[in-house]
């Protein structure tokens, strides 16, 4: 097609667009709409549909007085509960079980002794269910021979039974005892609770003790659950009596079966079994009498009868479910302070066991054996504390007249509130220095002051002093392990209610400590802990920063995953909670620090997740980084990033980004600093890896450049973007692991381009249209796939550039350029370069509709053919007979096409045809001519 004769026709008609009319309304149209029920007040419809007040009243009474109503049932439910819960969760024993139990475990093997379980462990009832007997004398006949049945001789020993499998036997007794209770067999439901209560004086395996304890309670609160709930049912009556001397008859019968159910417990010959029984069904006394003075008695007997277990851990956990079943009935302290007596009168016997685990520490050590009384001694006290500090302080003068008070005031630490001991501060200090219990260290005991104090602090004027006197004991601690944890528990109250000299004087004492011997190489995940709690509970982390011992702190870092994981918990830190902007060039200094330790620390196998992570904290502190109206120091803190971070390409791409930004600042009209901030990012842009981000940077730096008339830094970066075409991968890998195609992406791209290269002015040392040449002769290189239409779509884009550089006024322009259409002033021979470049765009149009013909891509062919056809009758002289021949071709070809297309394509292009022909018949009637012979063929064909 060389011999095509285009030629450009002016615009002879007004483009307008088509606004749509606007509508007022009231609402917003896209909220929900909400549908409003109106109801009718009229009582006679009501009566009609059977709601009047009348029926209203009668359903509601059916309601109540229904047995299976929900809402009565919710209320029973409620009343049961609010009987048989205590009224704060802080005493509630459910939520410490499962702490004892994963914190005291053993992988020794443990023994079991009972009569209840096969040796596989079945619960299939594993033992005769009690048959239905009418005789009174029958029943009680077979209940002896039961007991007989259940004699010590038949216990069954099970040895070398694991930690899990121990667990599960018990478990199993669990679900006999609640088994037997249903299937009527009372004895044999009494003689498990004896059974498992005897276990709790076995000590064999000690450090096991407290959760054997754990689960043996939990068999015993289910028994005494079941015997109070079955009492209780007595007690109720038959709902359906009506008549109170019955009622009083069955509660006199529930107070005989009570009374039964504690005289059978109290002929038990074992001690142990005997109180464990009884204050298992403690609850139970309500039937027998309802005043606080009776249950106050009966804790004080049970009290001094516990005085009879020798063991002090037996009779320690003892007292602890003395006192656990005393809670849930008086509020009275008394008995629970009567406890506390007797506990300290055998505390020192418990250091006669401590004395002989130190004598032999294969068997356990002594901190080991004290931390097992830890879970009851806790209890105990927090039951005495309780909504009651009467106590606190008898209970705090008596443990400094004891002898090793260690283990007391650990539990002290632990169970009183942090107010009181925030009071006593001073004094508990004291209490801790004079502390030399063996297998209580000092450093346990400031750990638990310390966590006590940083939930509330001291009095302001005794802060000072308290702190002081204790790190005059935290520094004198010589294991290096004992140290770091008590630094790591104090550095929150430091943190919290010191200045930042006082932080900064822990952590160069931390320093000093740790690099001795290289301790620090033991004690990374403490280090690490200390400087997290440090940075969530100070208020500036600016600050903190500059500090002069901040710094060499991550020096105690030395292996290179644990040091680039405290930098990035930094940079987080200073992401959440530093102010909006810094200028201050110590802490941009620290900043760039961490930065660079994070840059190094990328390598080519490090996973892109990574490098993302990093890159964002970066760019967080970049974009923080503000030196307000110094535009030049700005631009240094951008050249300094720039060597910074040089393994970081999405870091690359905010510095450019930045400096973009800061040149659309310069308030002065002198282009100097522009062409400066241009110039960084040119040099900086090459260092980018992906072609894709390269393009789009030099594509935004030559719009700036152009906004700023630097035109030669503007055609610089639109030259380096068009070069960078033919390296673009065909496709990239996107999130999900998949290729995803370039083409998209390339069209899009150019098109942006040819937007912007409208109002570019041609350079005198290039030529006319230099840079639609380099991108013509750019696509004619690219490679795209055989059955794309990328290359046509750019193409016909090219063509409505080309044709909108032959009006004598373009649509746009940058204020201050001075653009082709003022340039050349619509010179003949530049209007003729135009209309030749326009032939070479069809001429290559016309190849790529070949090449979809060879293909057999008839639909894309057709659709192409369509849009060149329009562009053509848009643009082109119609009065050309080659330019009109080839119209009609395109009409032709897309009408073989016709069963492929959309039915309504065809149709709407003519349309847009006499559309044409309407707006240009007035202004050009040689086009309004041309135009409408071309109509009349298009009709013919």
């Amino acid at each position: 097609m060389a011999n095509l004769d285009w030629v450009c026709v002016p615009r002879s008609y007004e483009v307008r667009k088509n606004h749509l009319a606007g509508q007022a309304t009231l609402e917003h149209p896209l909220k929900q709409q909400s549908v409003t029920q109106v109801v009718d007040s009229n009582p006679l419809s009501r009566a009609l549909e059977g709601t009047d007040p009348l029926s209203q009243f009668a359903r509601q009474d059916e309601e109540l007085n229904d047995p299976l109503s929900p809402q009565k049932d919710l209320k029973s439910k409620r009343r049961e509960r609010d009987r048989t819960e205590p009224e704060d969760n802080t005493l509630q024993w459910s939520s410490r079980r499962l702490g004892i139990l994963n914190r005291f475990t053993t992988n020794e093997k443990l023994s079991l002794s009972t009569s209840f379980l096969v040796a596989s462990g079945s619960l299939d009832g594993g033992s005769e269910s009690i048959k239905a007997h009418t005789v009174v004398a029958d029943k009680t006949k077979y209940r002896l021979e039961q007991l007989d049945h259940f004699d010590d001789g038949s216990m069954r020993h099970m040895m070398d039974l694991t930690q899990q499998e121990y667990i599960q036997r018990f478990e199993q007794l669990k679900q006999e005892l609640i088994q037997s209770w249903h299937n009527d067999q009372r004895v044999k439901a009494l003689k498990i609770a004896i059974q498992c209560a005897k276990m709790l004086a076995d000590t064999t395996v000690l450090q096991f003790y407290p959760s054997q304890y754990v689960l043996i309670t939990d068999i015993l609160d289910v028994f005494g659950k079941l015997v109070y709930d079955r009492l209780r049912s007595k007690a109720s009556g038959d709902p359906g009596a009506v008549s109170a001397a019955t009622l009083e008859r069955e509660r006199e019968a529930a107070r005989d079966t009570c009374q039964n159910w504690f005289y059978k417990i109290a002929s038990i010959r074992e001690l142990l079994p005997r109180l464990y029984l009884e204050m298992s069904i403690f609850k139970c006394y309500e039937f027998l009498s309802s005043s606080r003075e009776e249950y106050e008695k009966v804790l004080h007997r049970l009290t001094h009868q516990l005085r009879g277990i020798a063991d002090p851990l037996v009779s320690s956990y003892a007292r602890c479910y003395l006192v656990r079943m005393g809670v849930t009935l008086t509020p009275s302290k008394t008995y629970i302070r009567e406890n506390f007596k007797d506990l300290f009168i055998i505390y020192p016997q418990i250091f006669r066991f401590v004395a002989r685990f130190n004598l032999h520490p294969e068997i356990v050590t002594a901190s080991s054996y004290l931390q097992l009384y830890a879970p009851a001694f806790d209890y105990m006290f927090l039951c005495l504390v309780h909504r009651c500090e009467l106590h606190t302080q008898d209970m705090l003068a008596e443990c400094k007249q004891l002898k090793n008070n260690g283990a007391i005031l650990m539990s002290i630490l632990s169970s009183f509130k942090s107010e009181f001991i925030a009071t006593n501060a001073l004094e508990f200090i004291e209490l801790i220095n004079a502390s030399e219990t063996p297998g209580i260290s000092k450093s346990q005991l400031l750990r638990s002051l310390g966590s006590c104090v940083s939930s509330c602090a001291p009095l302001q004027e005794q802060r000072m002093t308290f702190l002081k006197t204790a790190f005059e004991t935290i520094n004198k601690l010589t294991d290096p392990n004992e140290y770091i944890n008590c630094v790591e528990t104090w550095a929150v109250f430091v943190s919290q209610y010191f200045t930042v000299h006082e932080v900064n004087r822990l952590l160069g004492e931390l320093n000093a400590r740790m690099c001795l011997g290289k301790a620090y190489e033991k004690h990374y995940s403490q280090l690490q802990n200390i400087l997290s709690r440090i940075m969530q509970n100070y208020r500036s982390i600016e600050l903190l920063l500059i500090q002069p011992n901040f710094l060499p702190y991550l020096d105690l870092f030395q292996k290179e995953s644990v040091r680039v994981e405290v930098c990035k918990n930094i940079l987080s830190y200073y992401k959440q909670n530093s102010e909006e902007y810094t200028s201050d060039a110590v802490v941009t200094n620290a900043l760039m620090y961490l930065g660079k330790i994070l840059n190094d620390s990328v390598n080519a196998l490090t996973v892109e997740d990574e490098r993302r992570q990093i890159s964002q904290l970066i760019n967080v502190f970049i974009h923080k980084v503000y030196f307000g109206r110094d535009l030049e120091q700005q631009l240094s803190f951008y050249v300094e990033a720039r060597g910074t971070f040089s393994n970081l390409d999405a870091v690359y791409v905010t510095l450019v980004h930045a400096a973009c930004k800061l040149a659309t600042r310069n308030r002065s009209k002198s282009t100097g600093f522009v062409k400066a901030c241009i110039a960084y990012c040119f040099i900086t842009i090459p260092s980018i890896g992906a072609v894709q981000q390269q393009m789009d940077l030099y594509l935004l730096c030559g719009q700036l450049a152009l906004q700023h008339l630097c035109l030669g830094q503007a055609d610089a970066c639109f030259e380096a973007a068009l070069n960078l075409v033919n390296e673009l991968p065909a496709a990239t890998i996107d999130f999900e692991g998949k290729p995803r195609s370039l083409e998209r992406f390339l069209v899009s791209y150019l098109c942006n381009m040819l937007a912007t290269l409208i109002v570019v002015p041609d350079s005198p040392d290039q030529g006319v249209l230099y840079f639609l040449r380099l991108l013509l002769e750019v696509v004619g290189r690219h490679e795209f796939k055989t059955d794309s239409t990328a290359p046509s779509t750019i193409y016909l884009h090219c063509l409505d550039m080309l044709y909108v550089q032959s009006l004598e006024k373009f649509p746009y322009h940058i204020r201050g350029v001075v653009s082709n259409d003022d340039l050349y002033g619509h010179d003949p021979k530049f209007l003729a370069e135009v209309n030749n470049m326009c032939g070479q765009v069809v001429d290559a149009l016309l190849l790529q509709l070949k090449s979809l013909g060879v293909a057999q891509q008839q639909r894309s062919q057709a659709e192409l053919a369509l849009e060149l056809f329009l562009k053509i009758v848009r643009y082109a002289d119609l009065e050309k007979e080659s330019v009109a021949q080839l119209a009609v071709n395109l009409w032709l070809l897309a009408n073989k096409a016709q069963s492929q297309l959309d039915v309504k394509t065809l149709p709407q292009t003519l349309r847009s045809v006499e559309v044409l022909y309407k707006q240009v018949k007035d202004a050009s009637p040689k086009q309004a001519q041309a135009i409408a012979s071309l109509l009349l063929r298009m009709r013919n064909s």
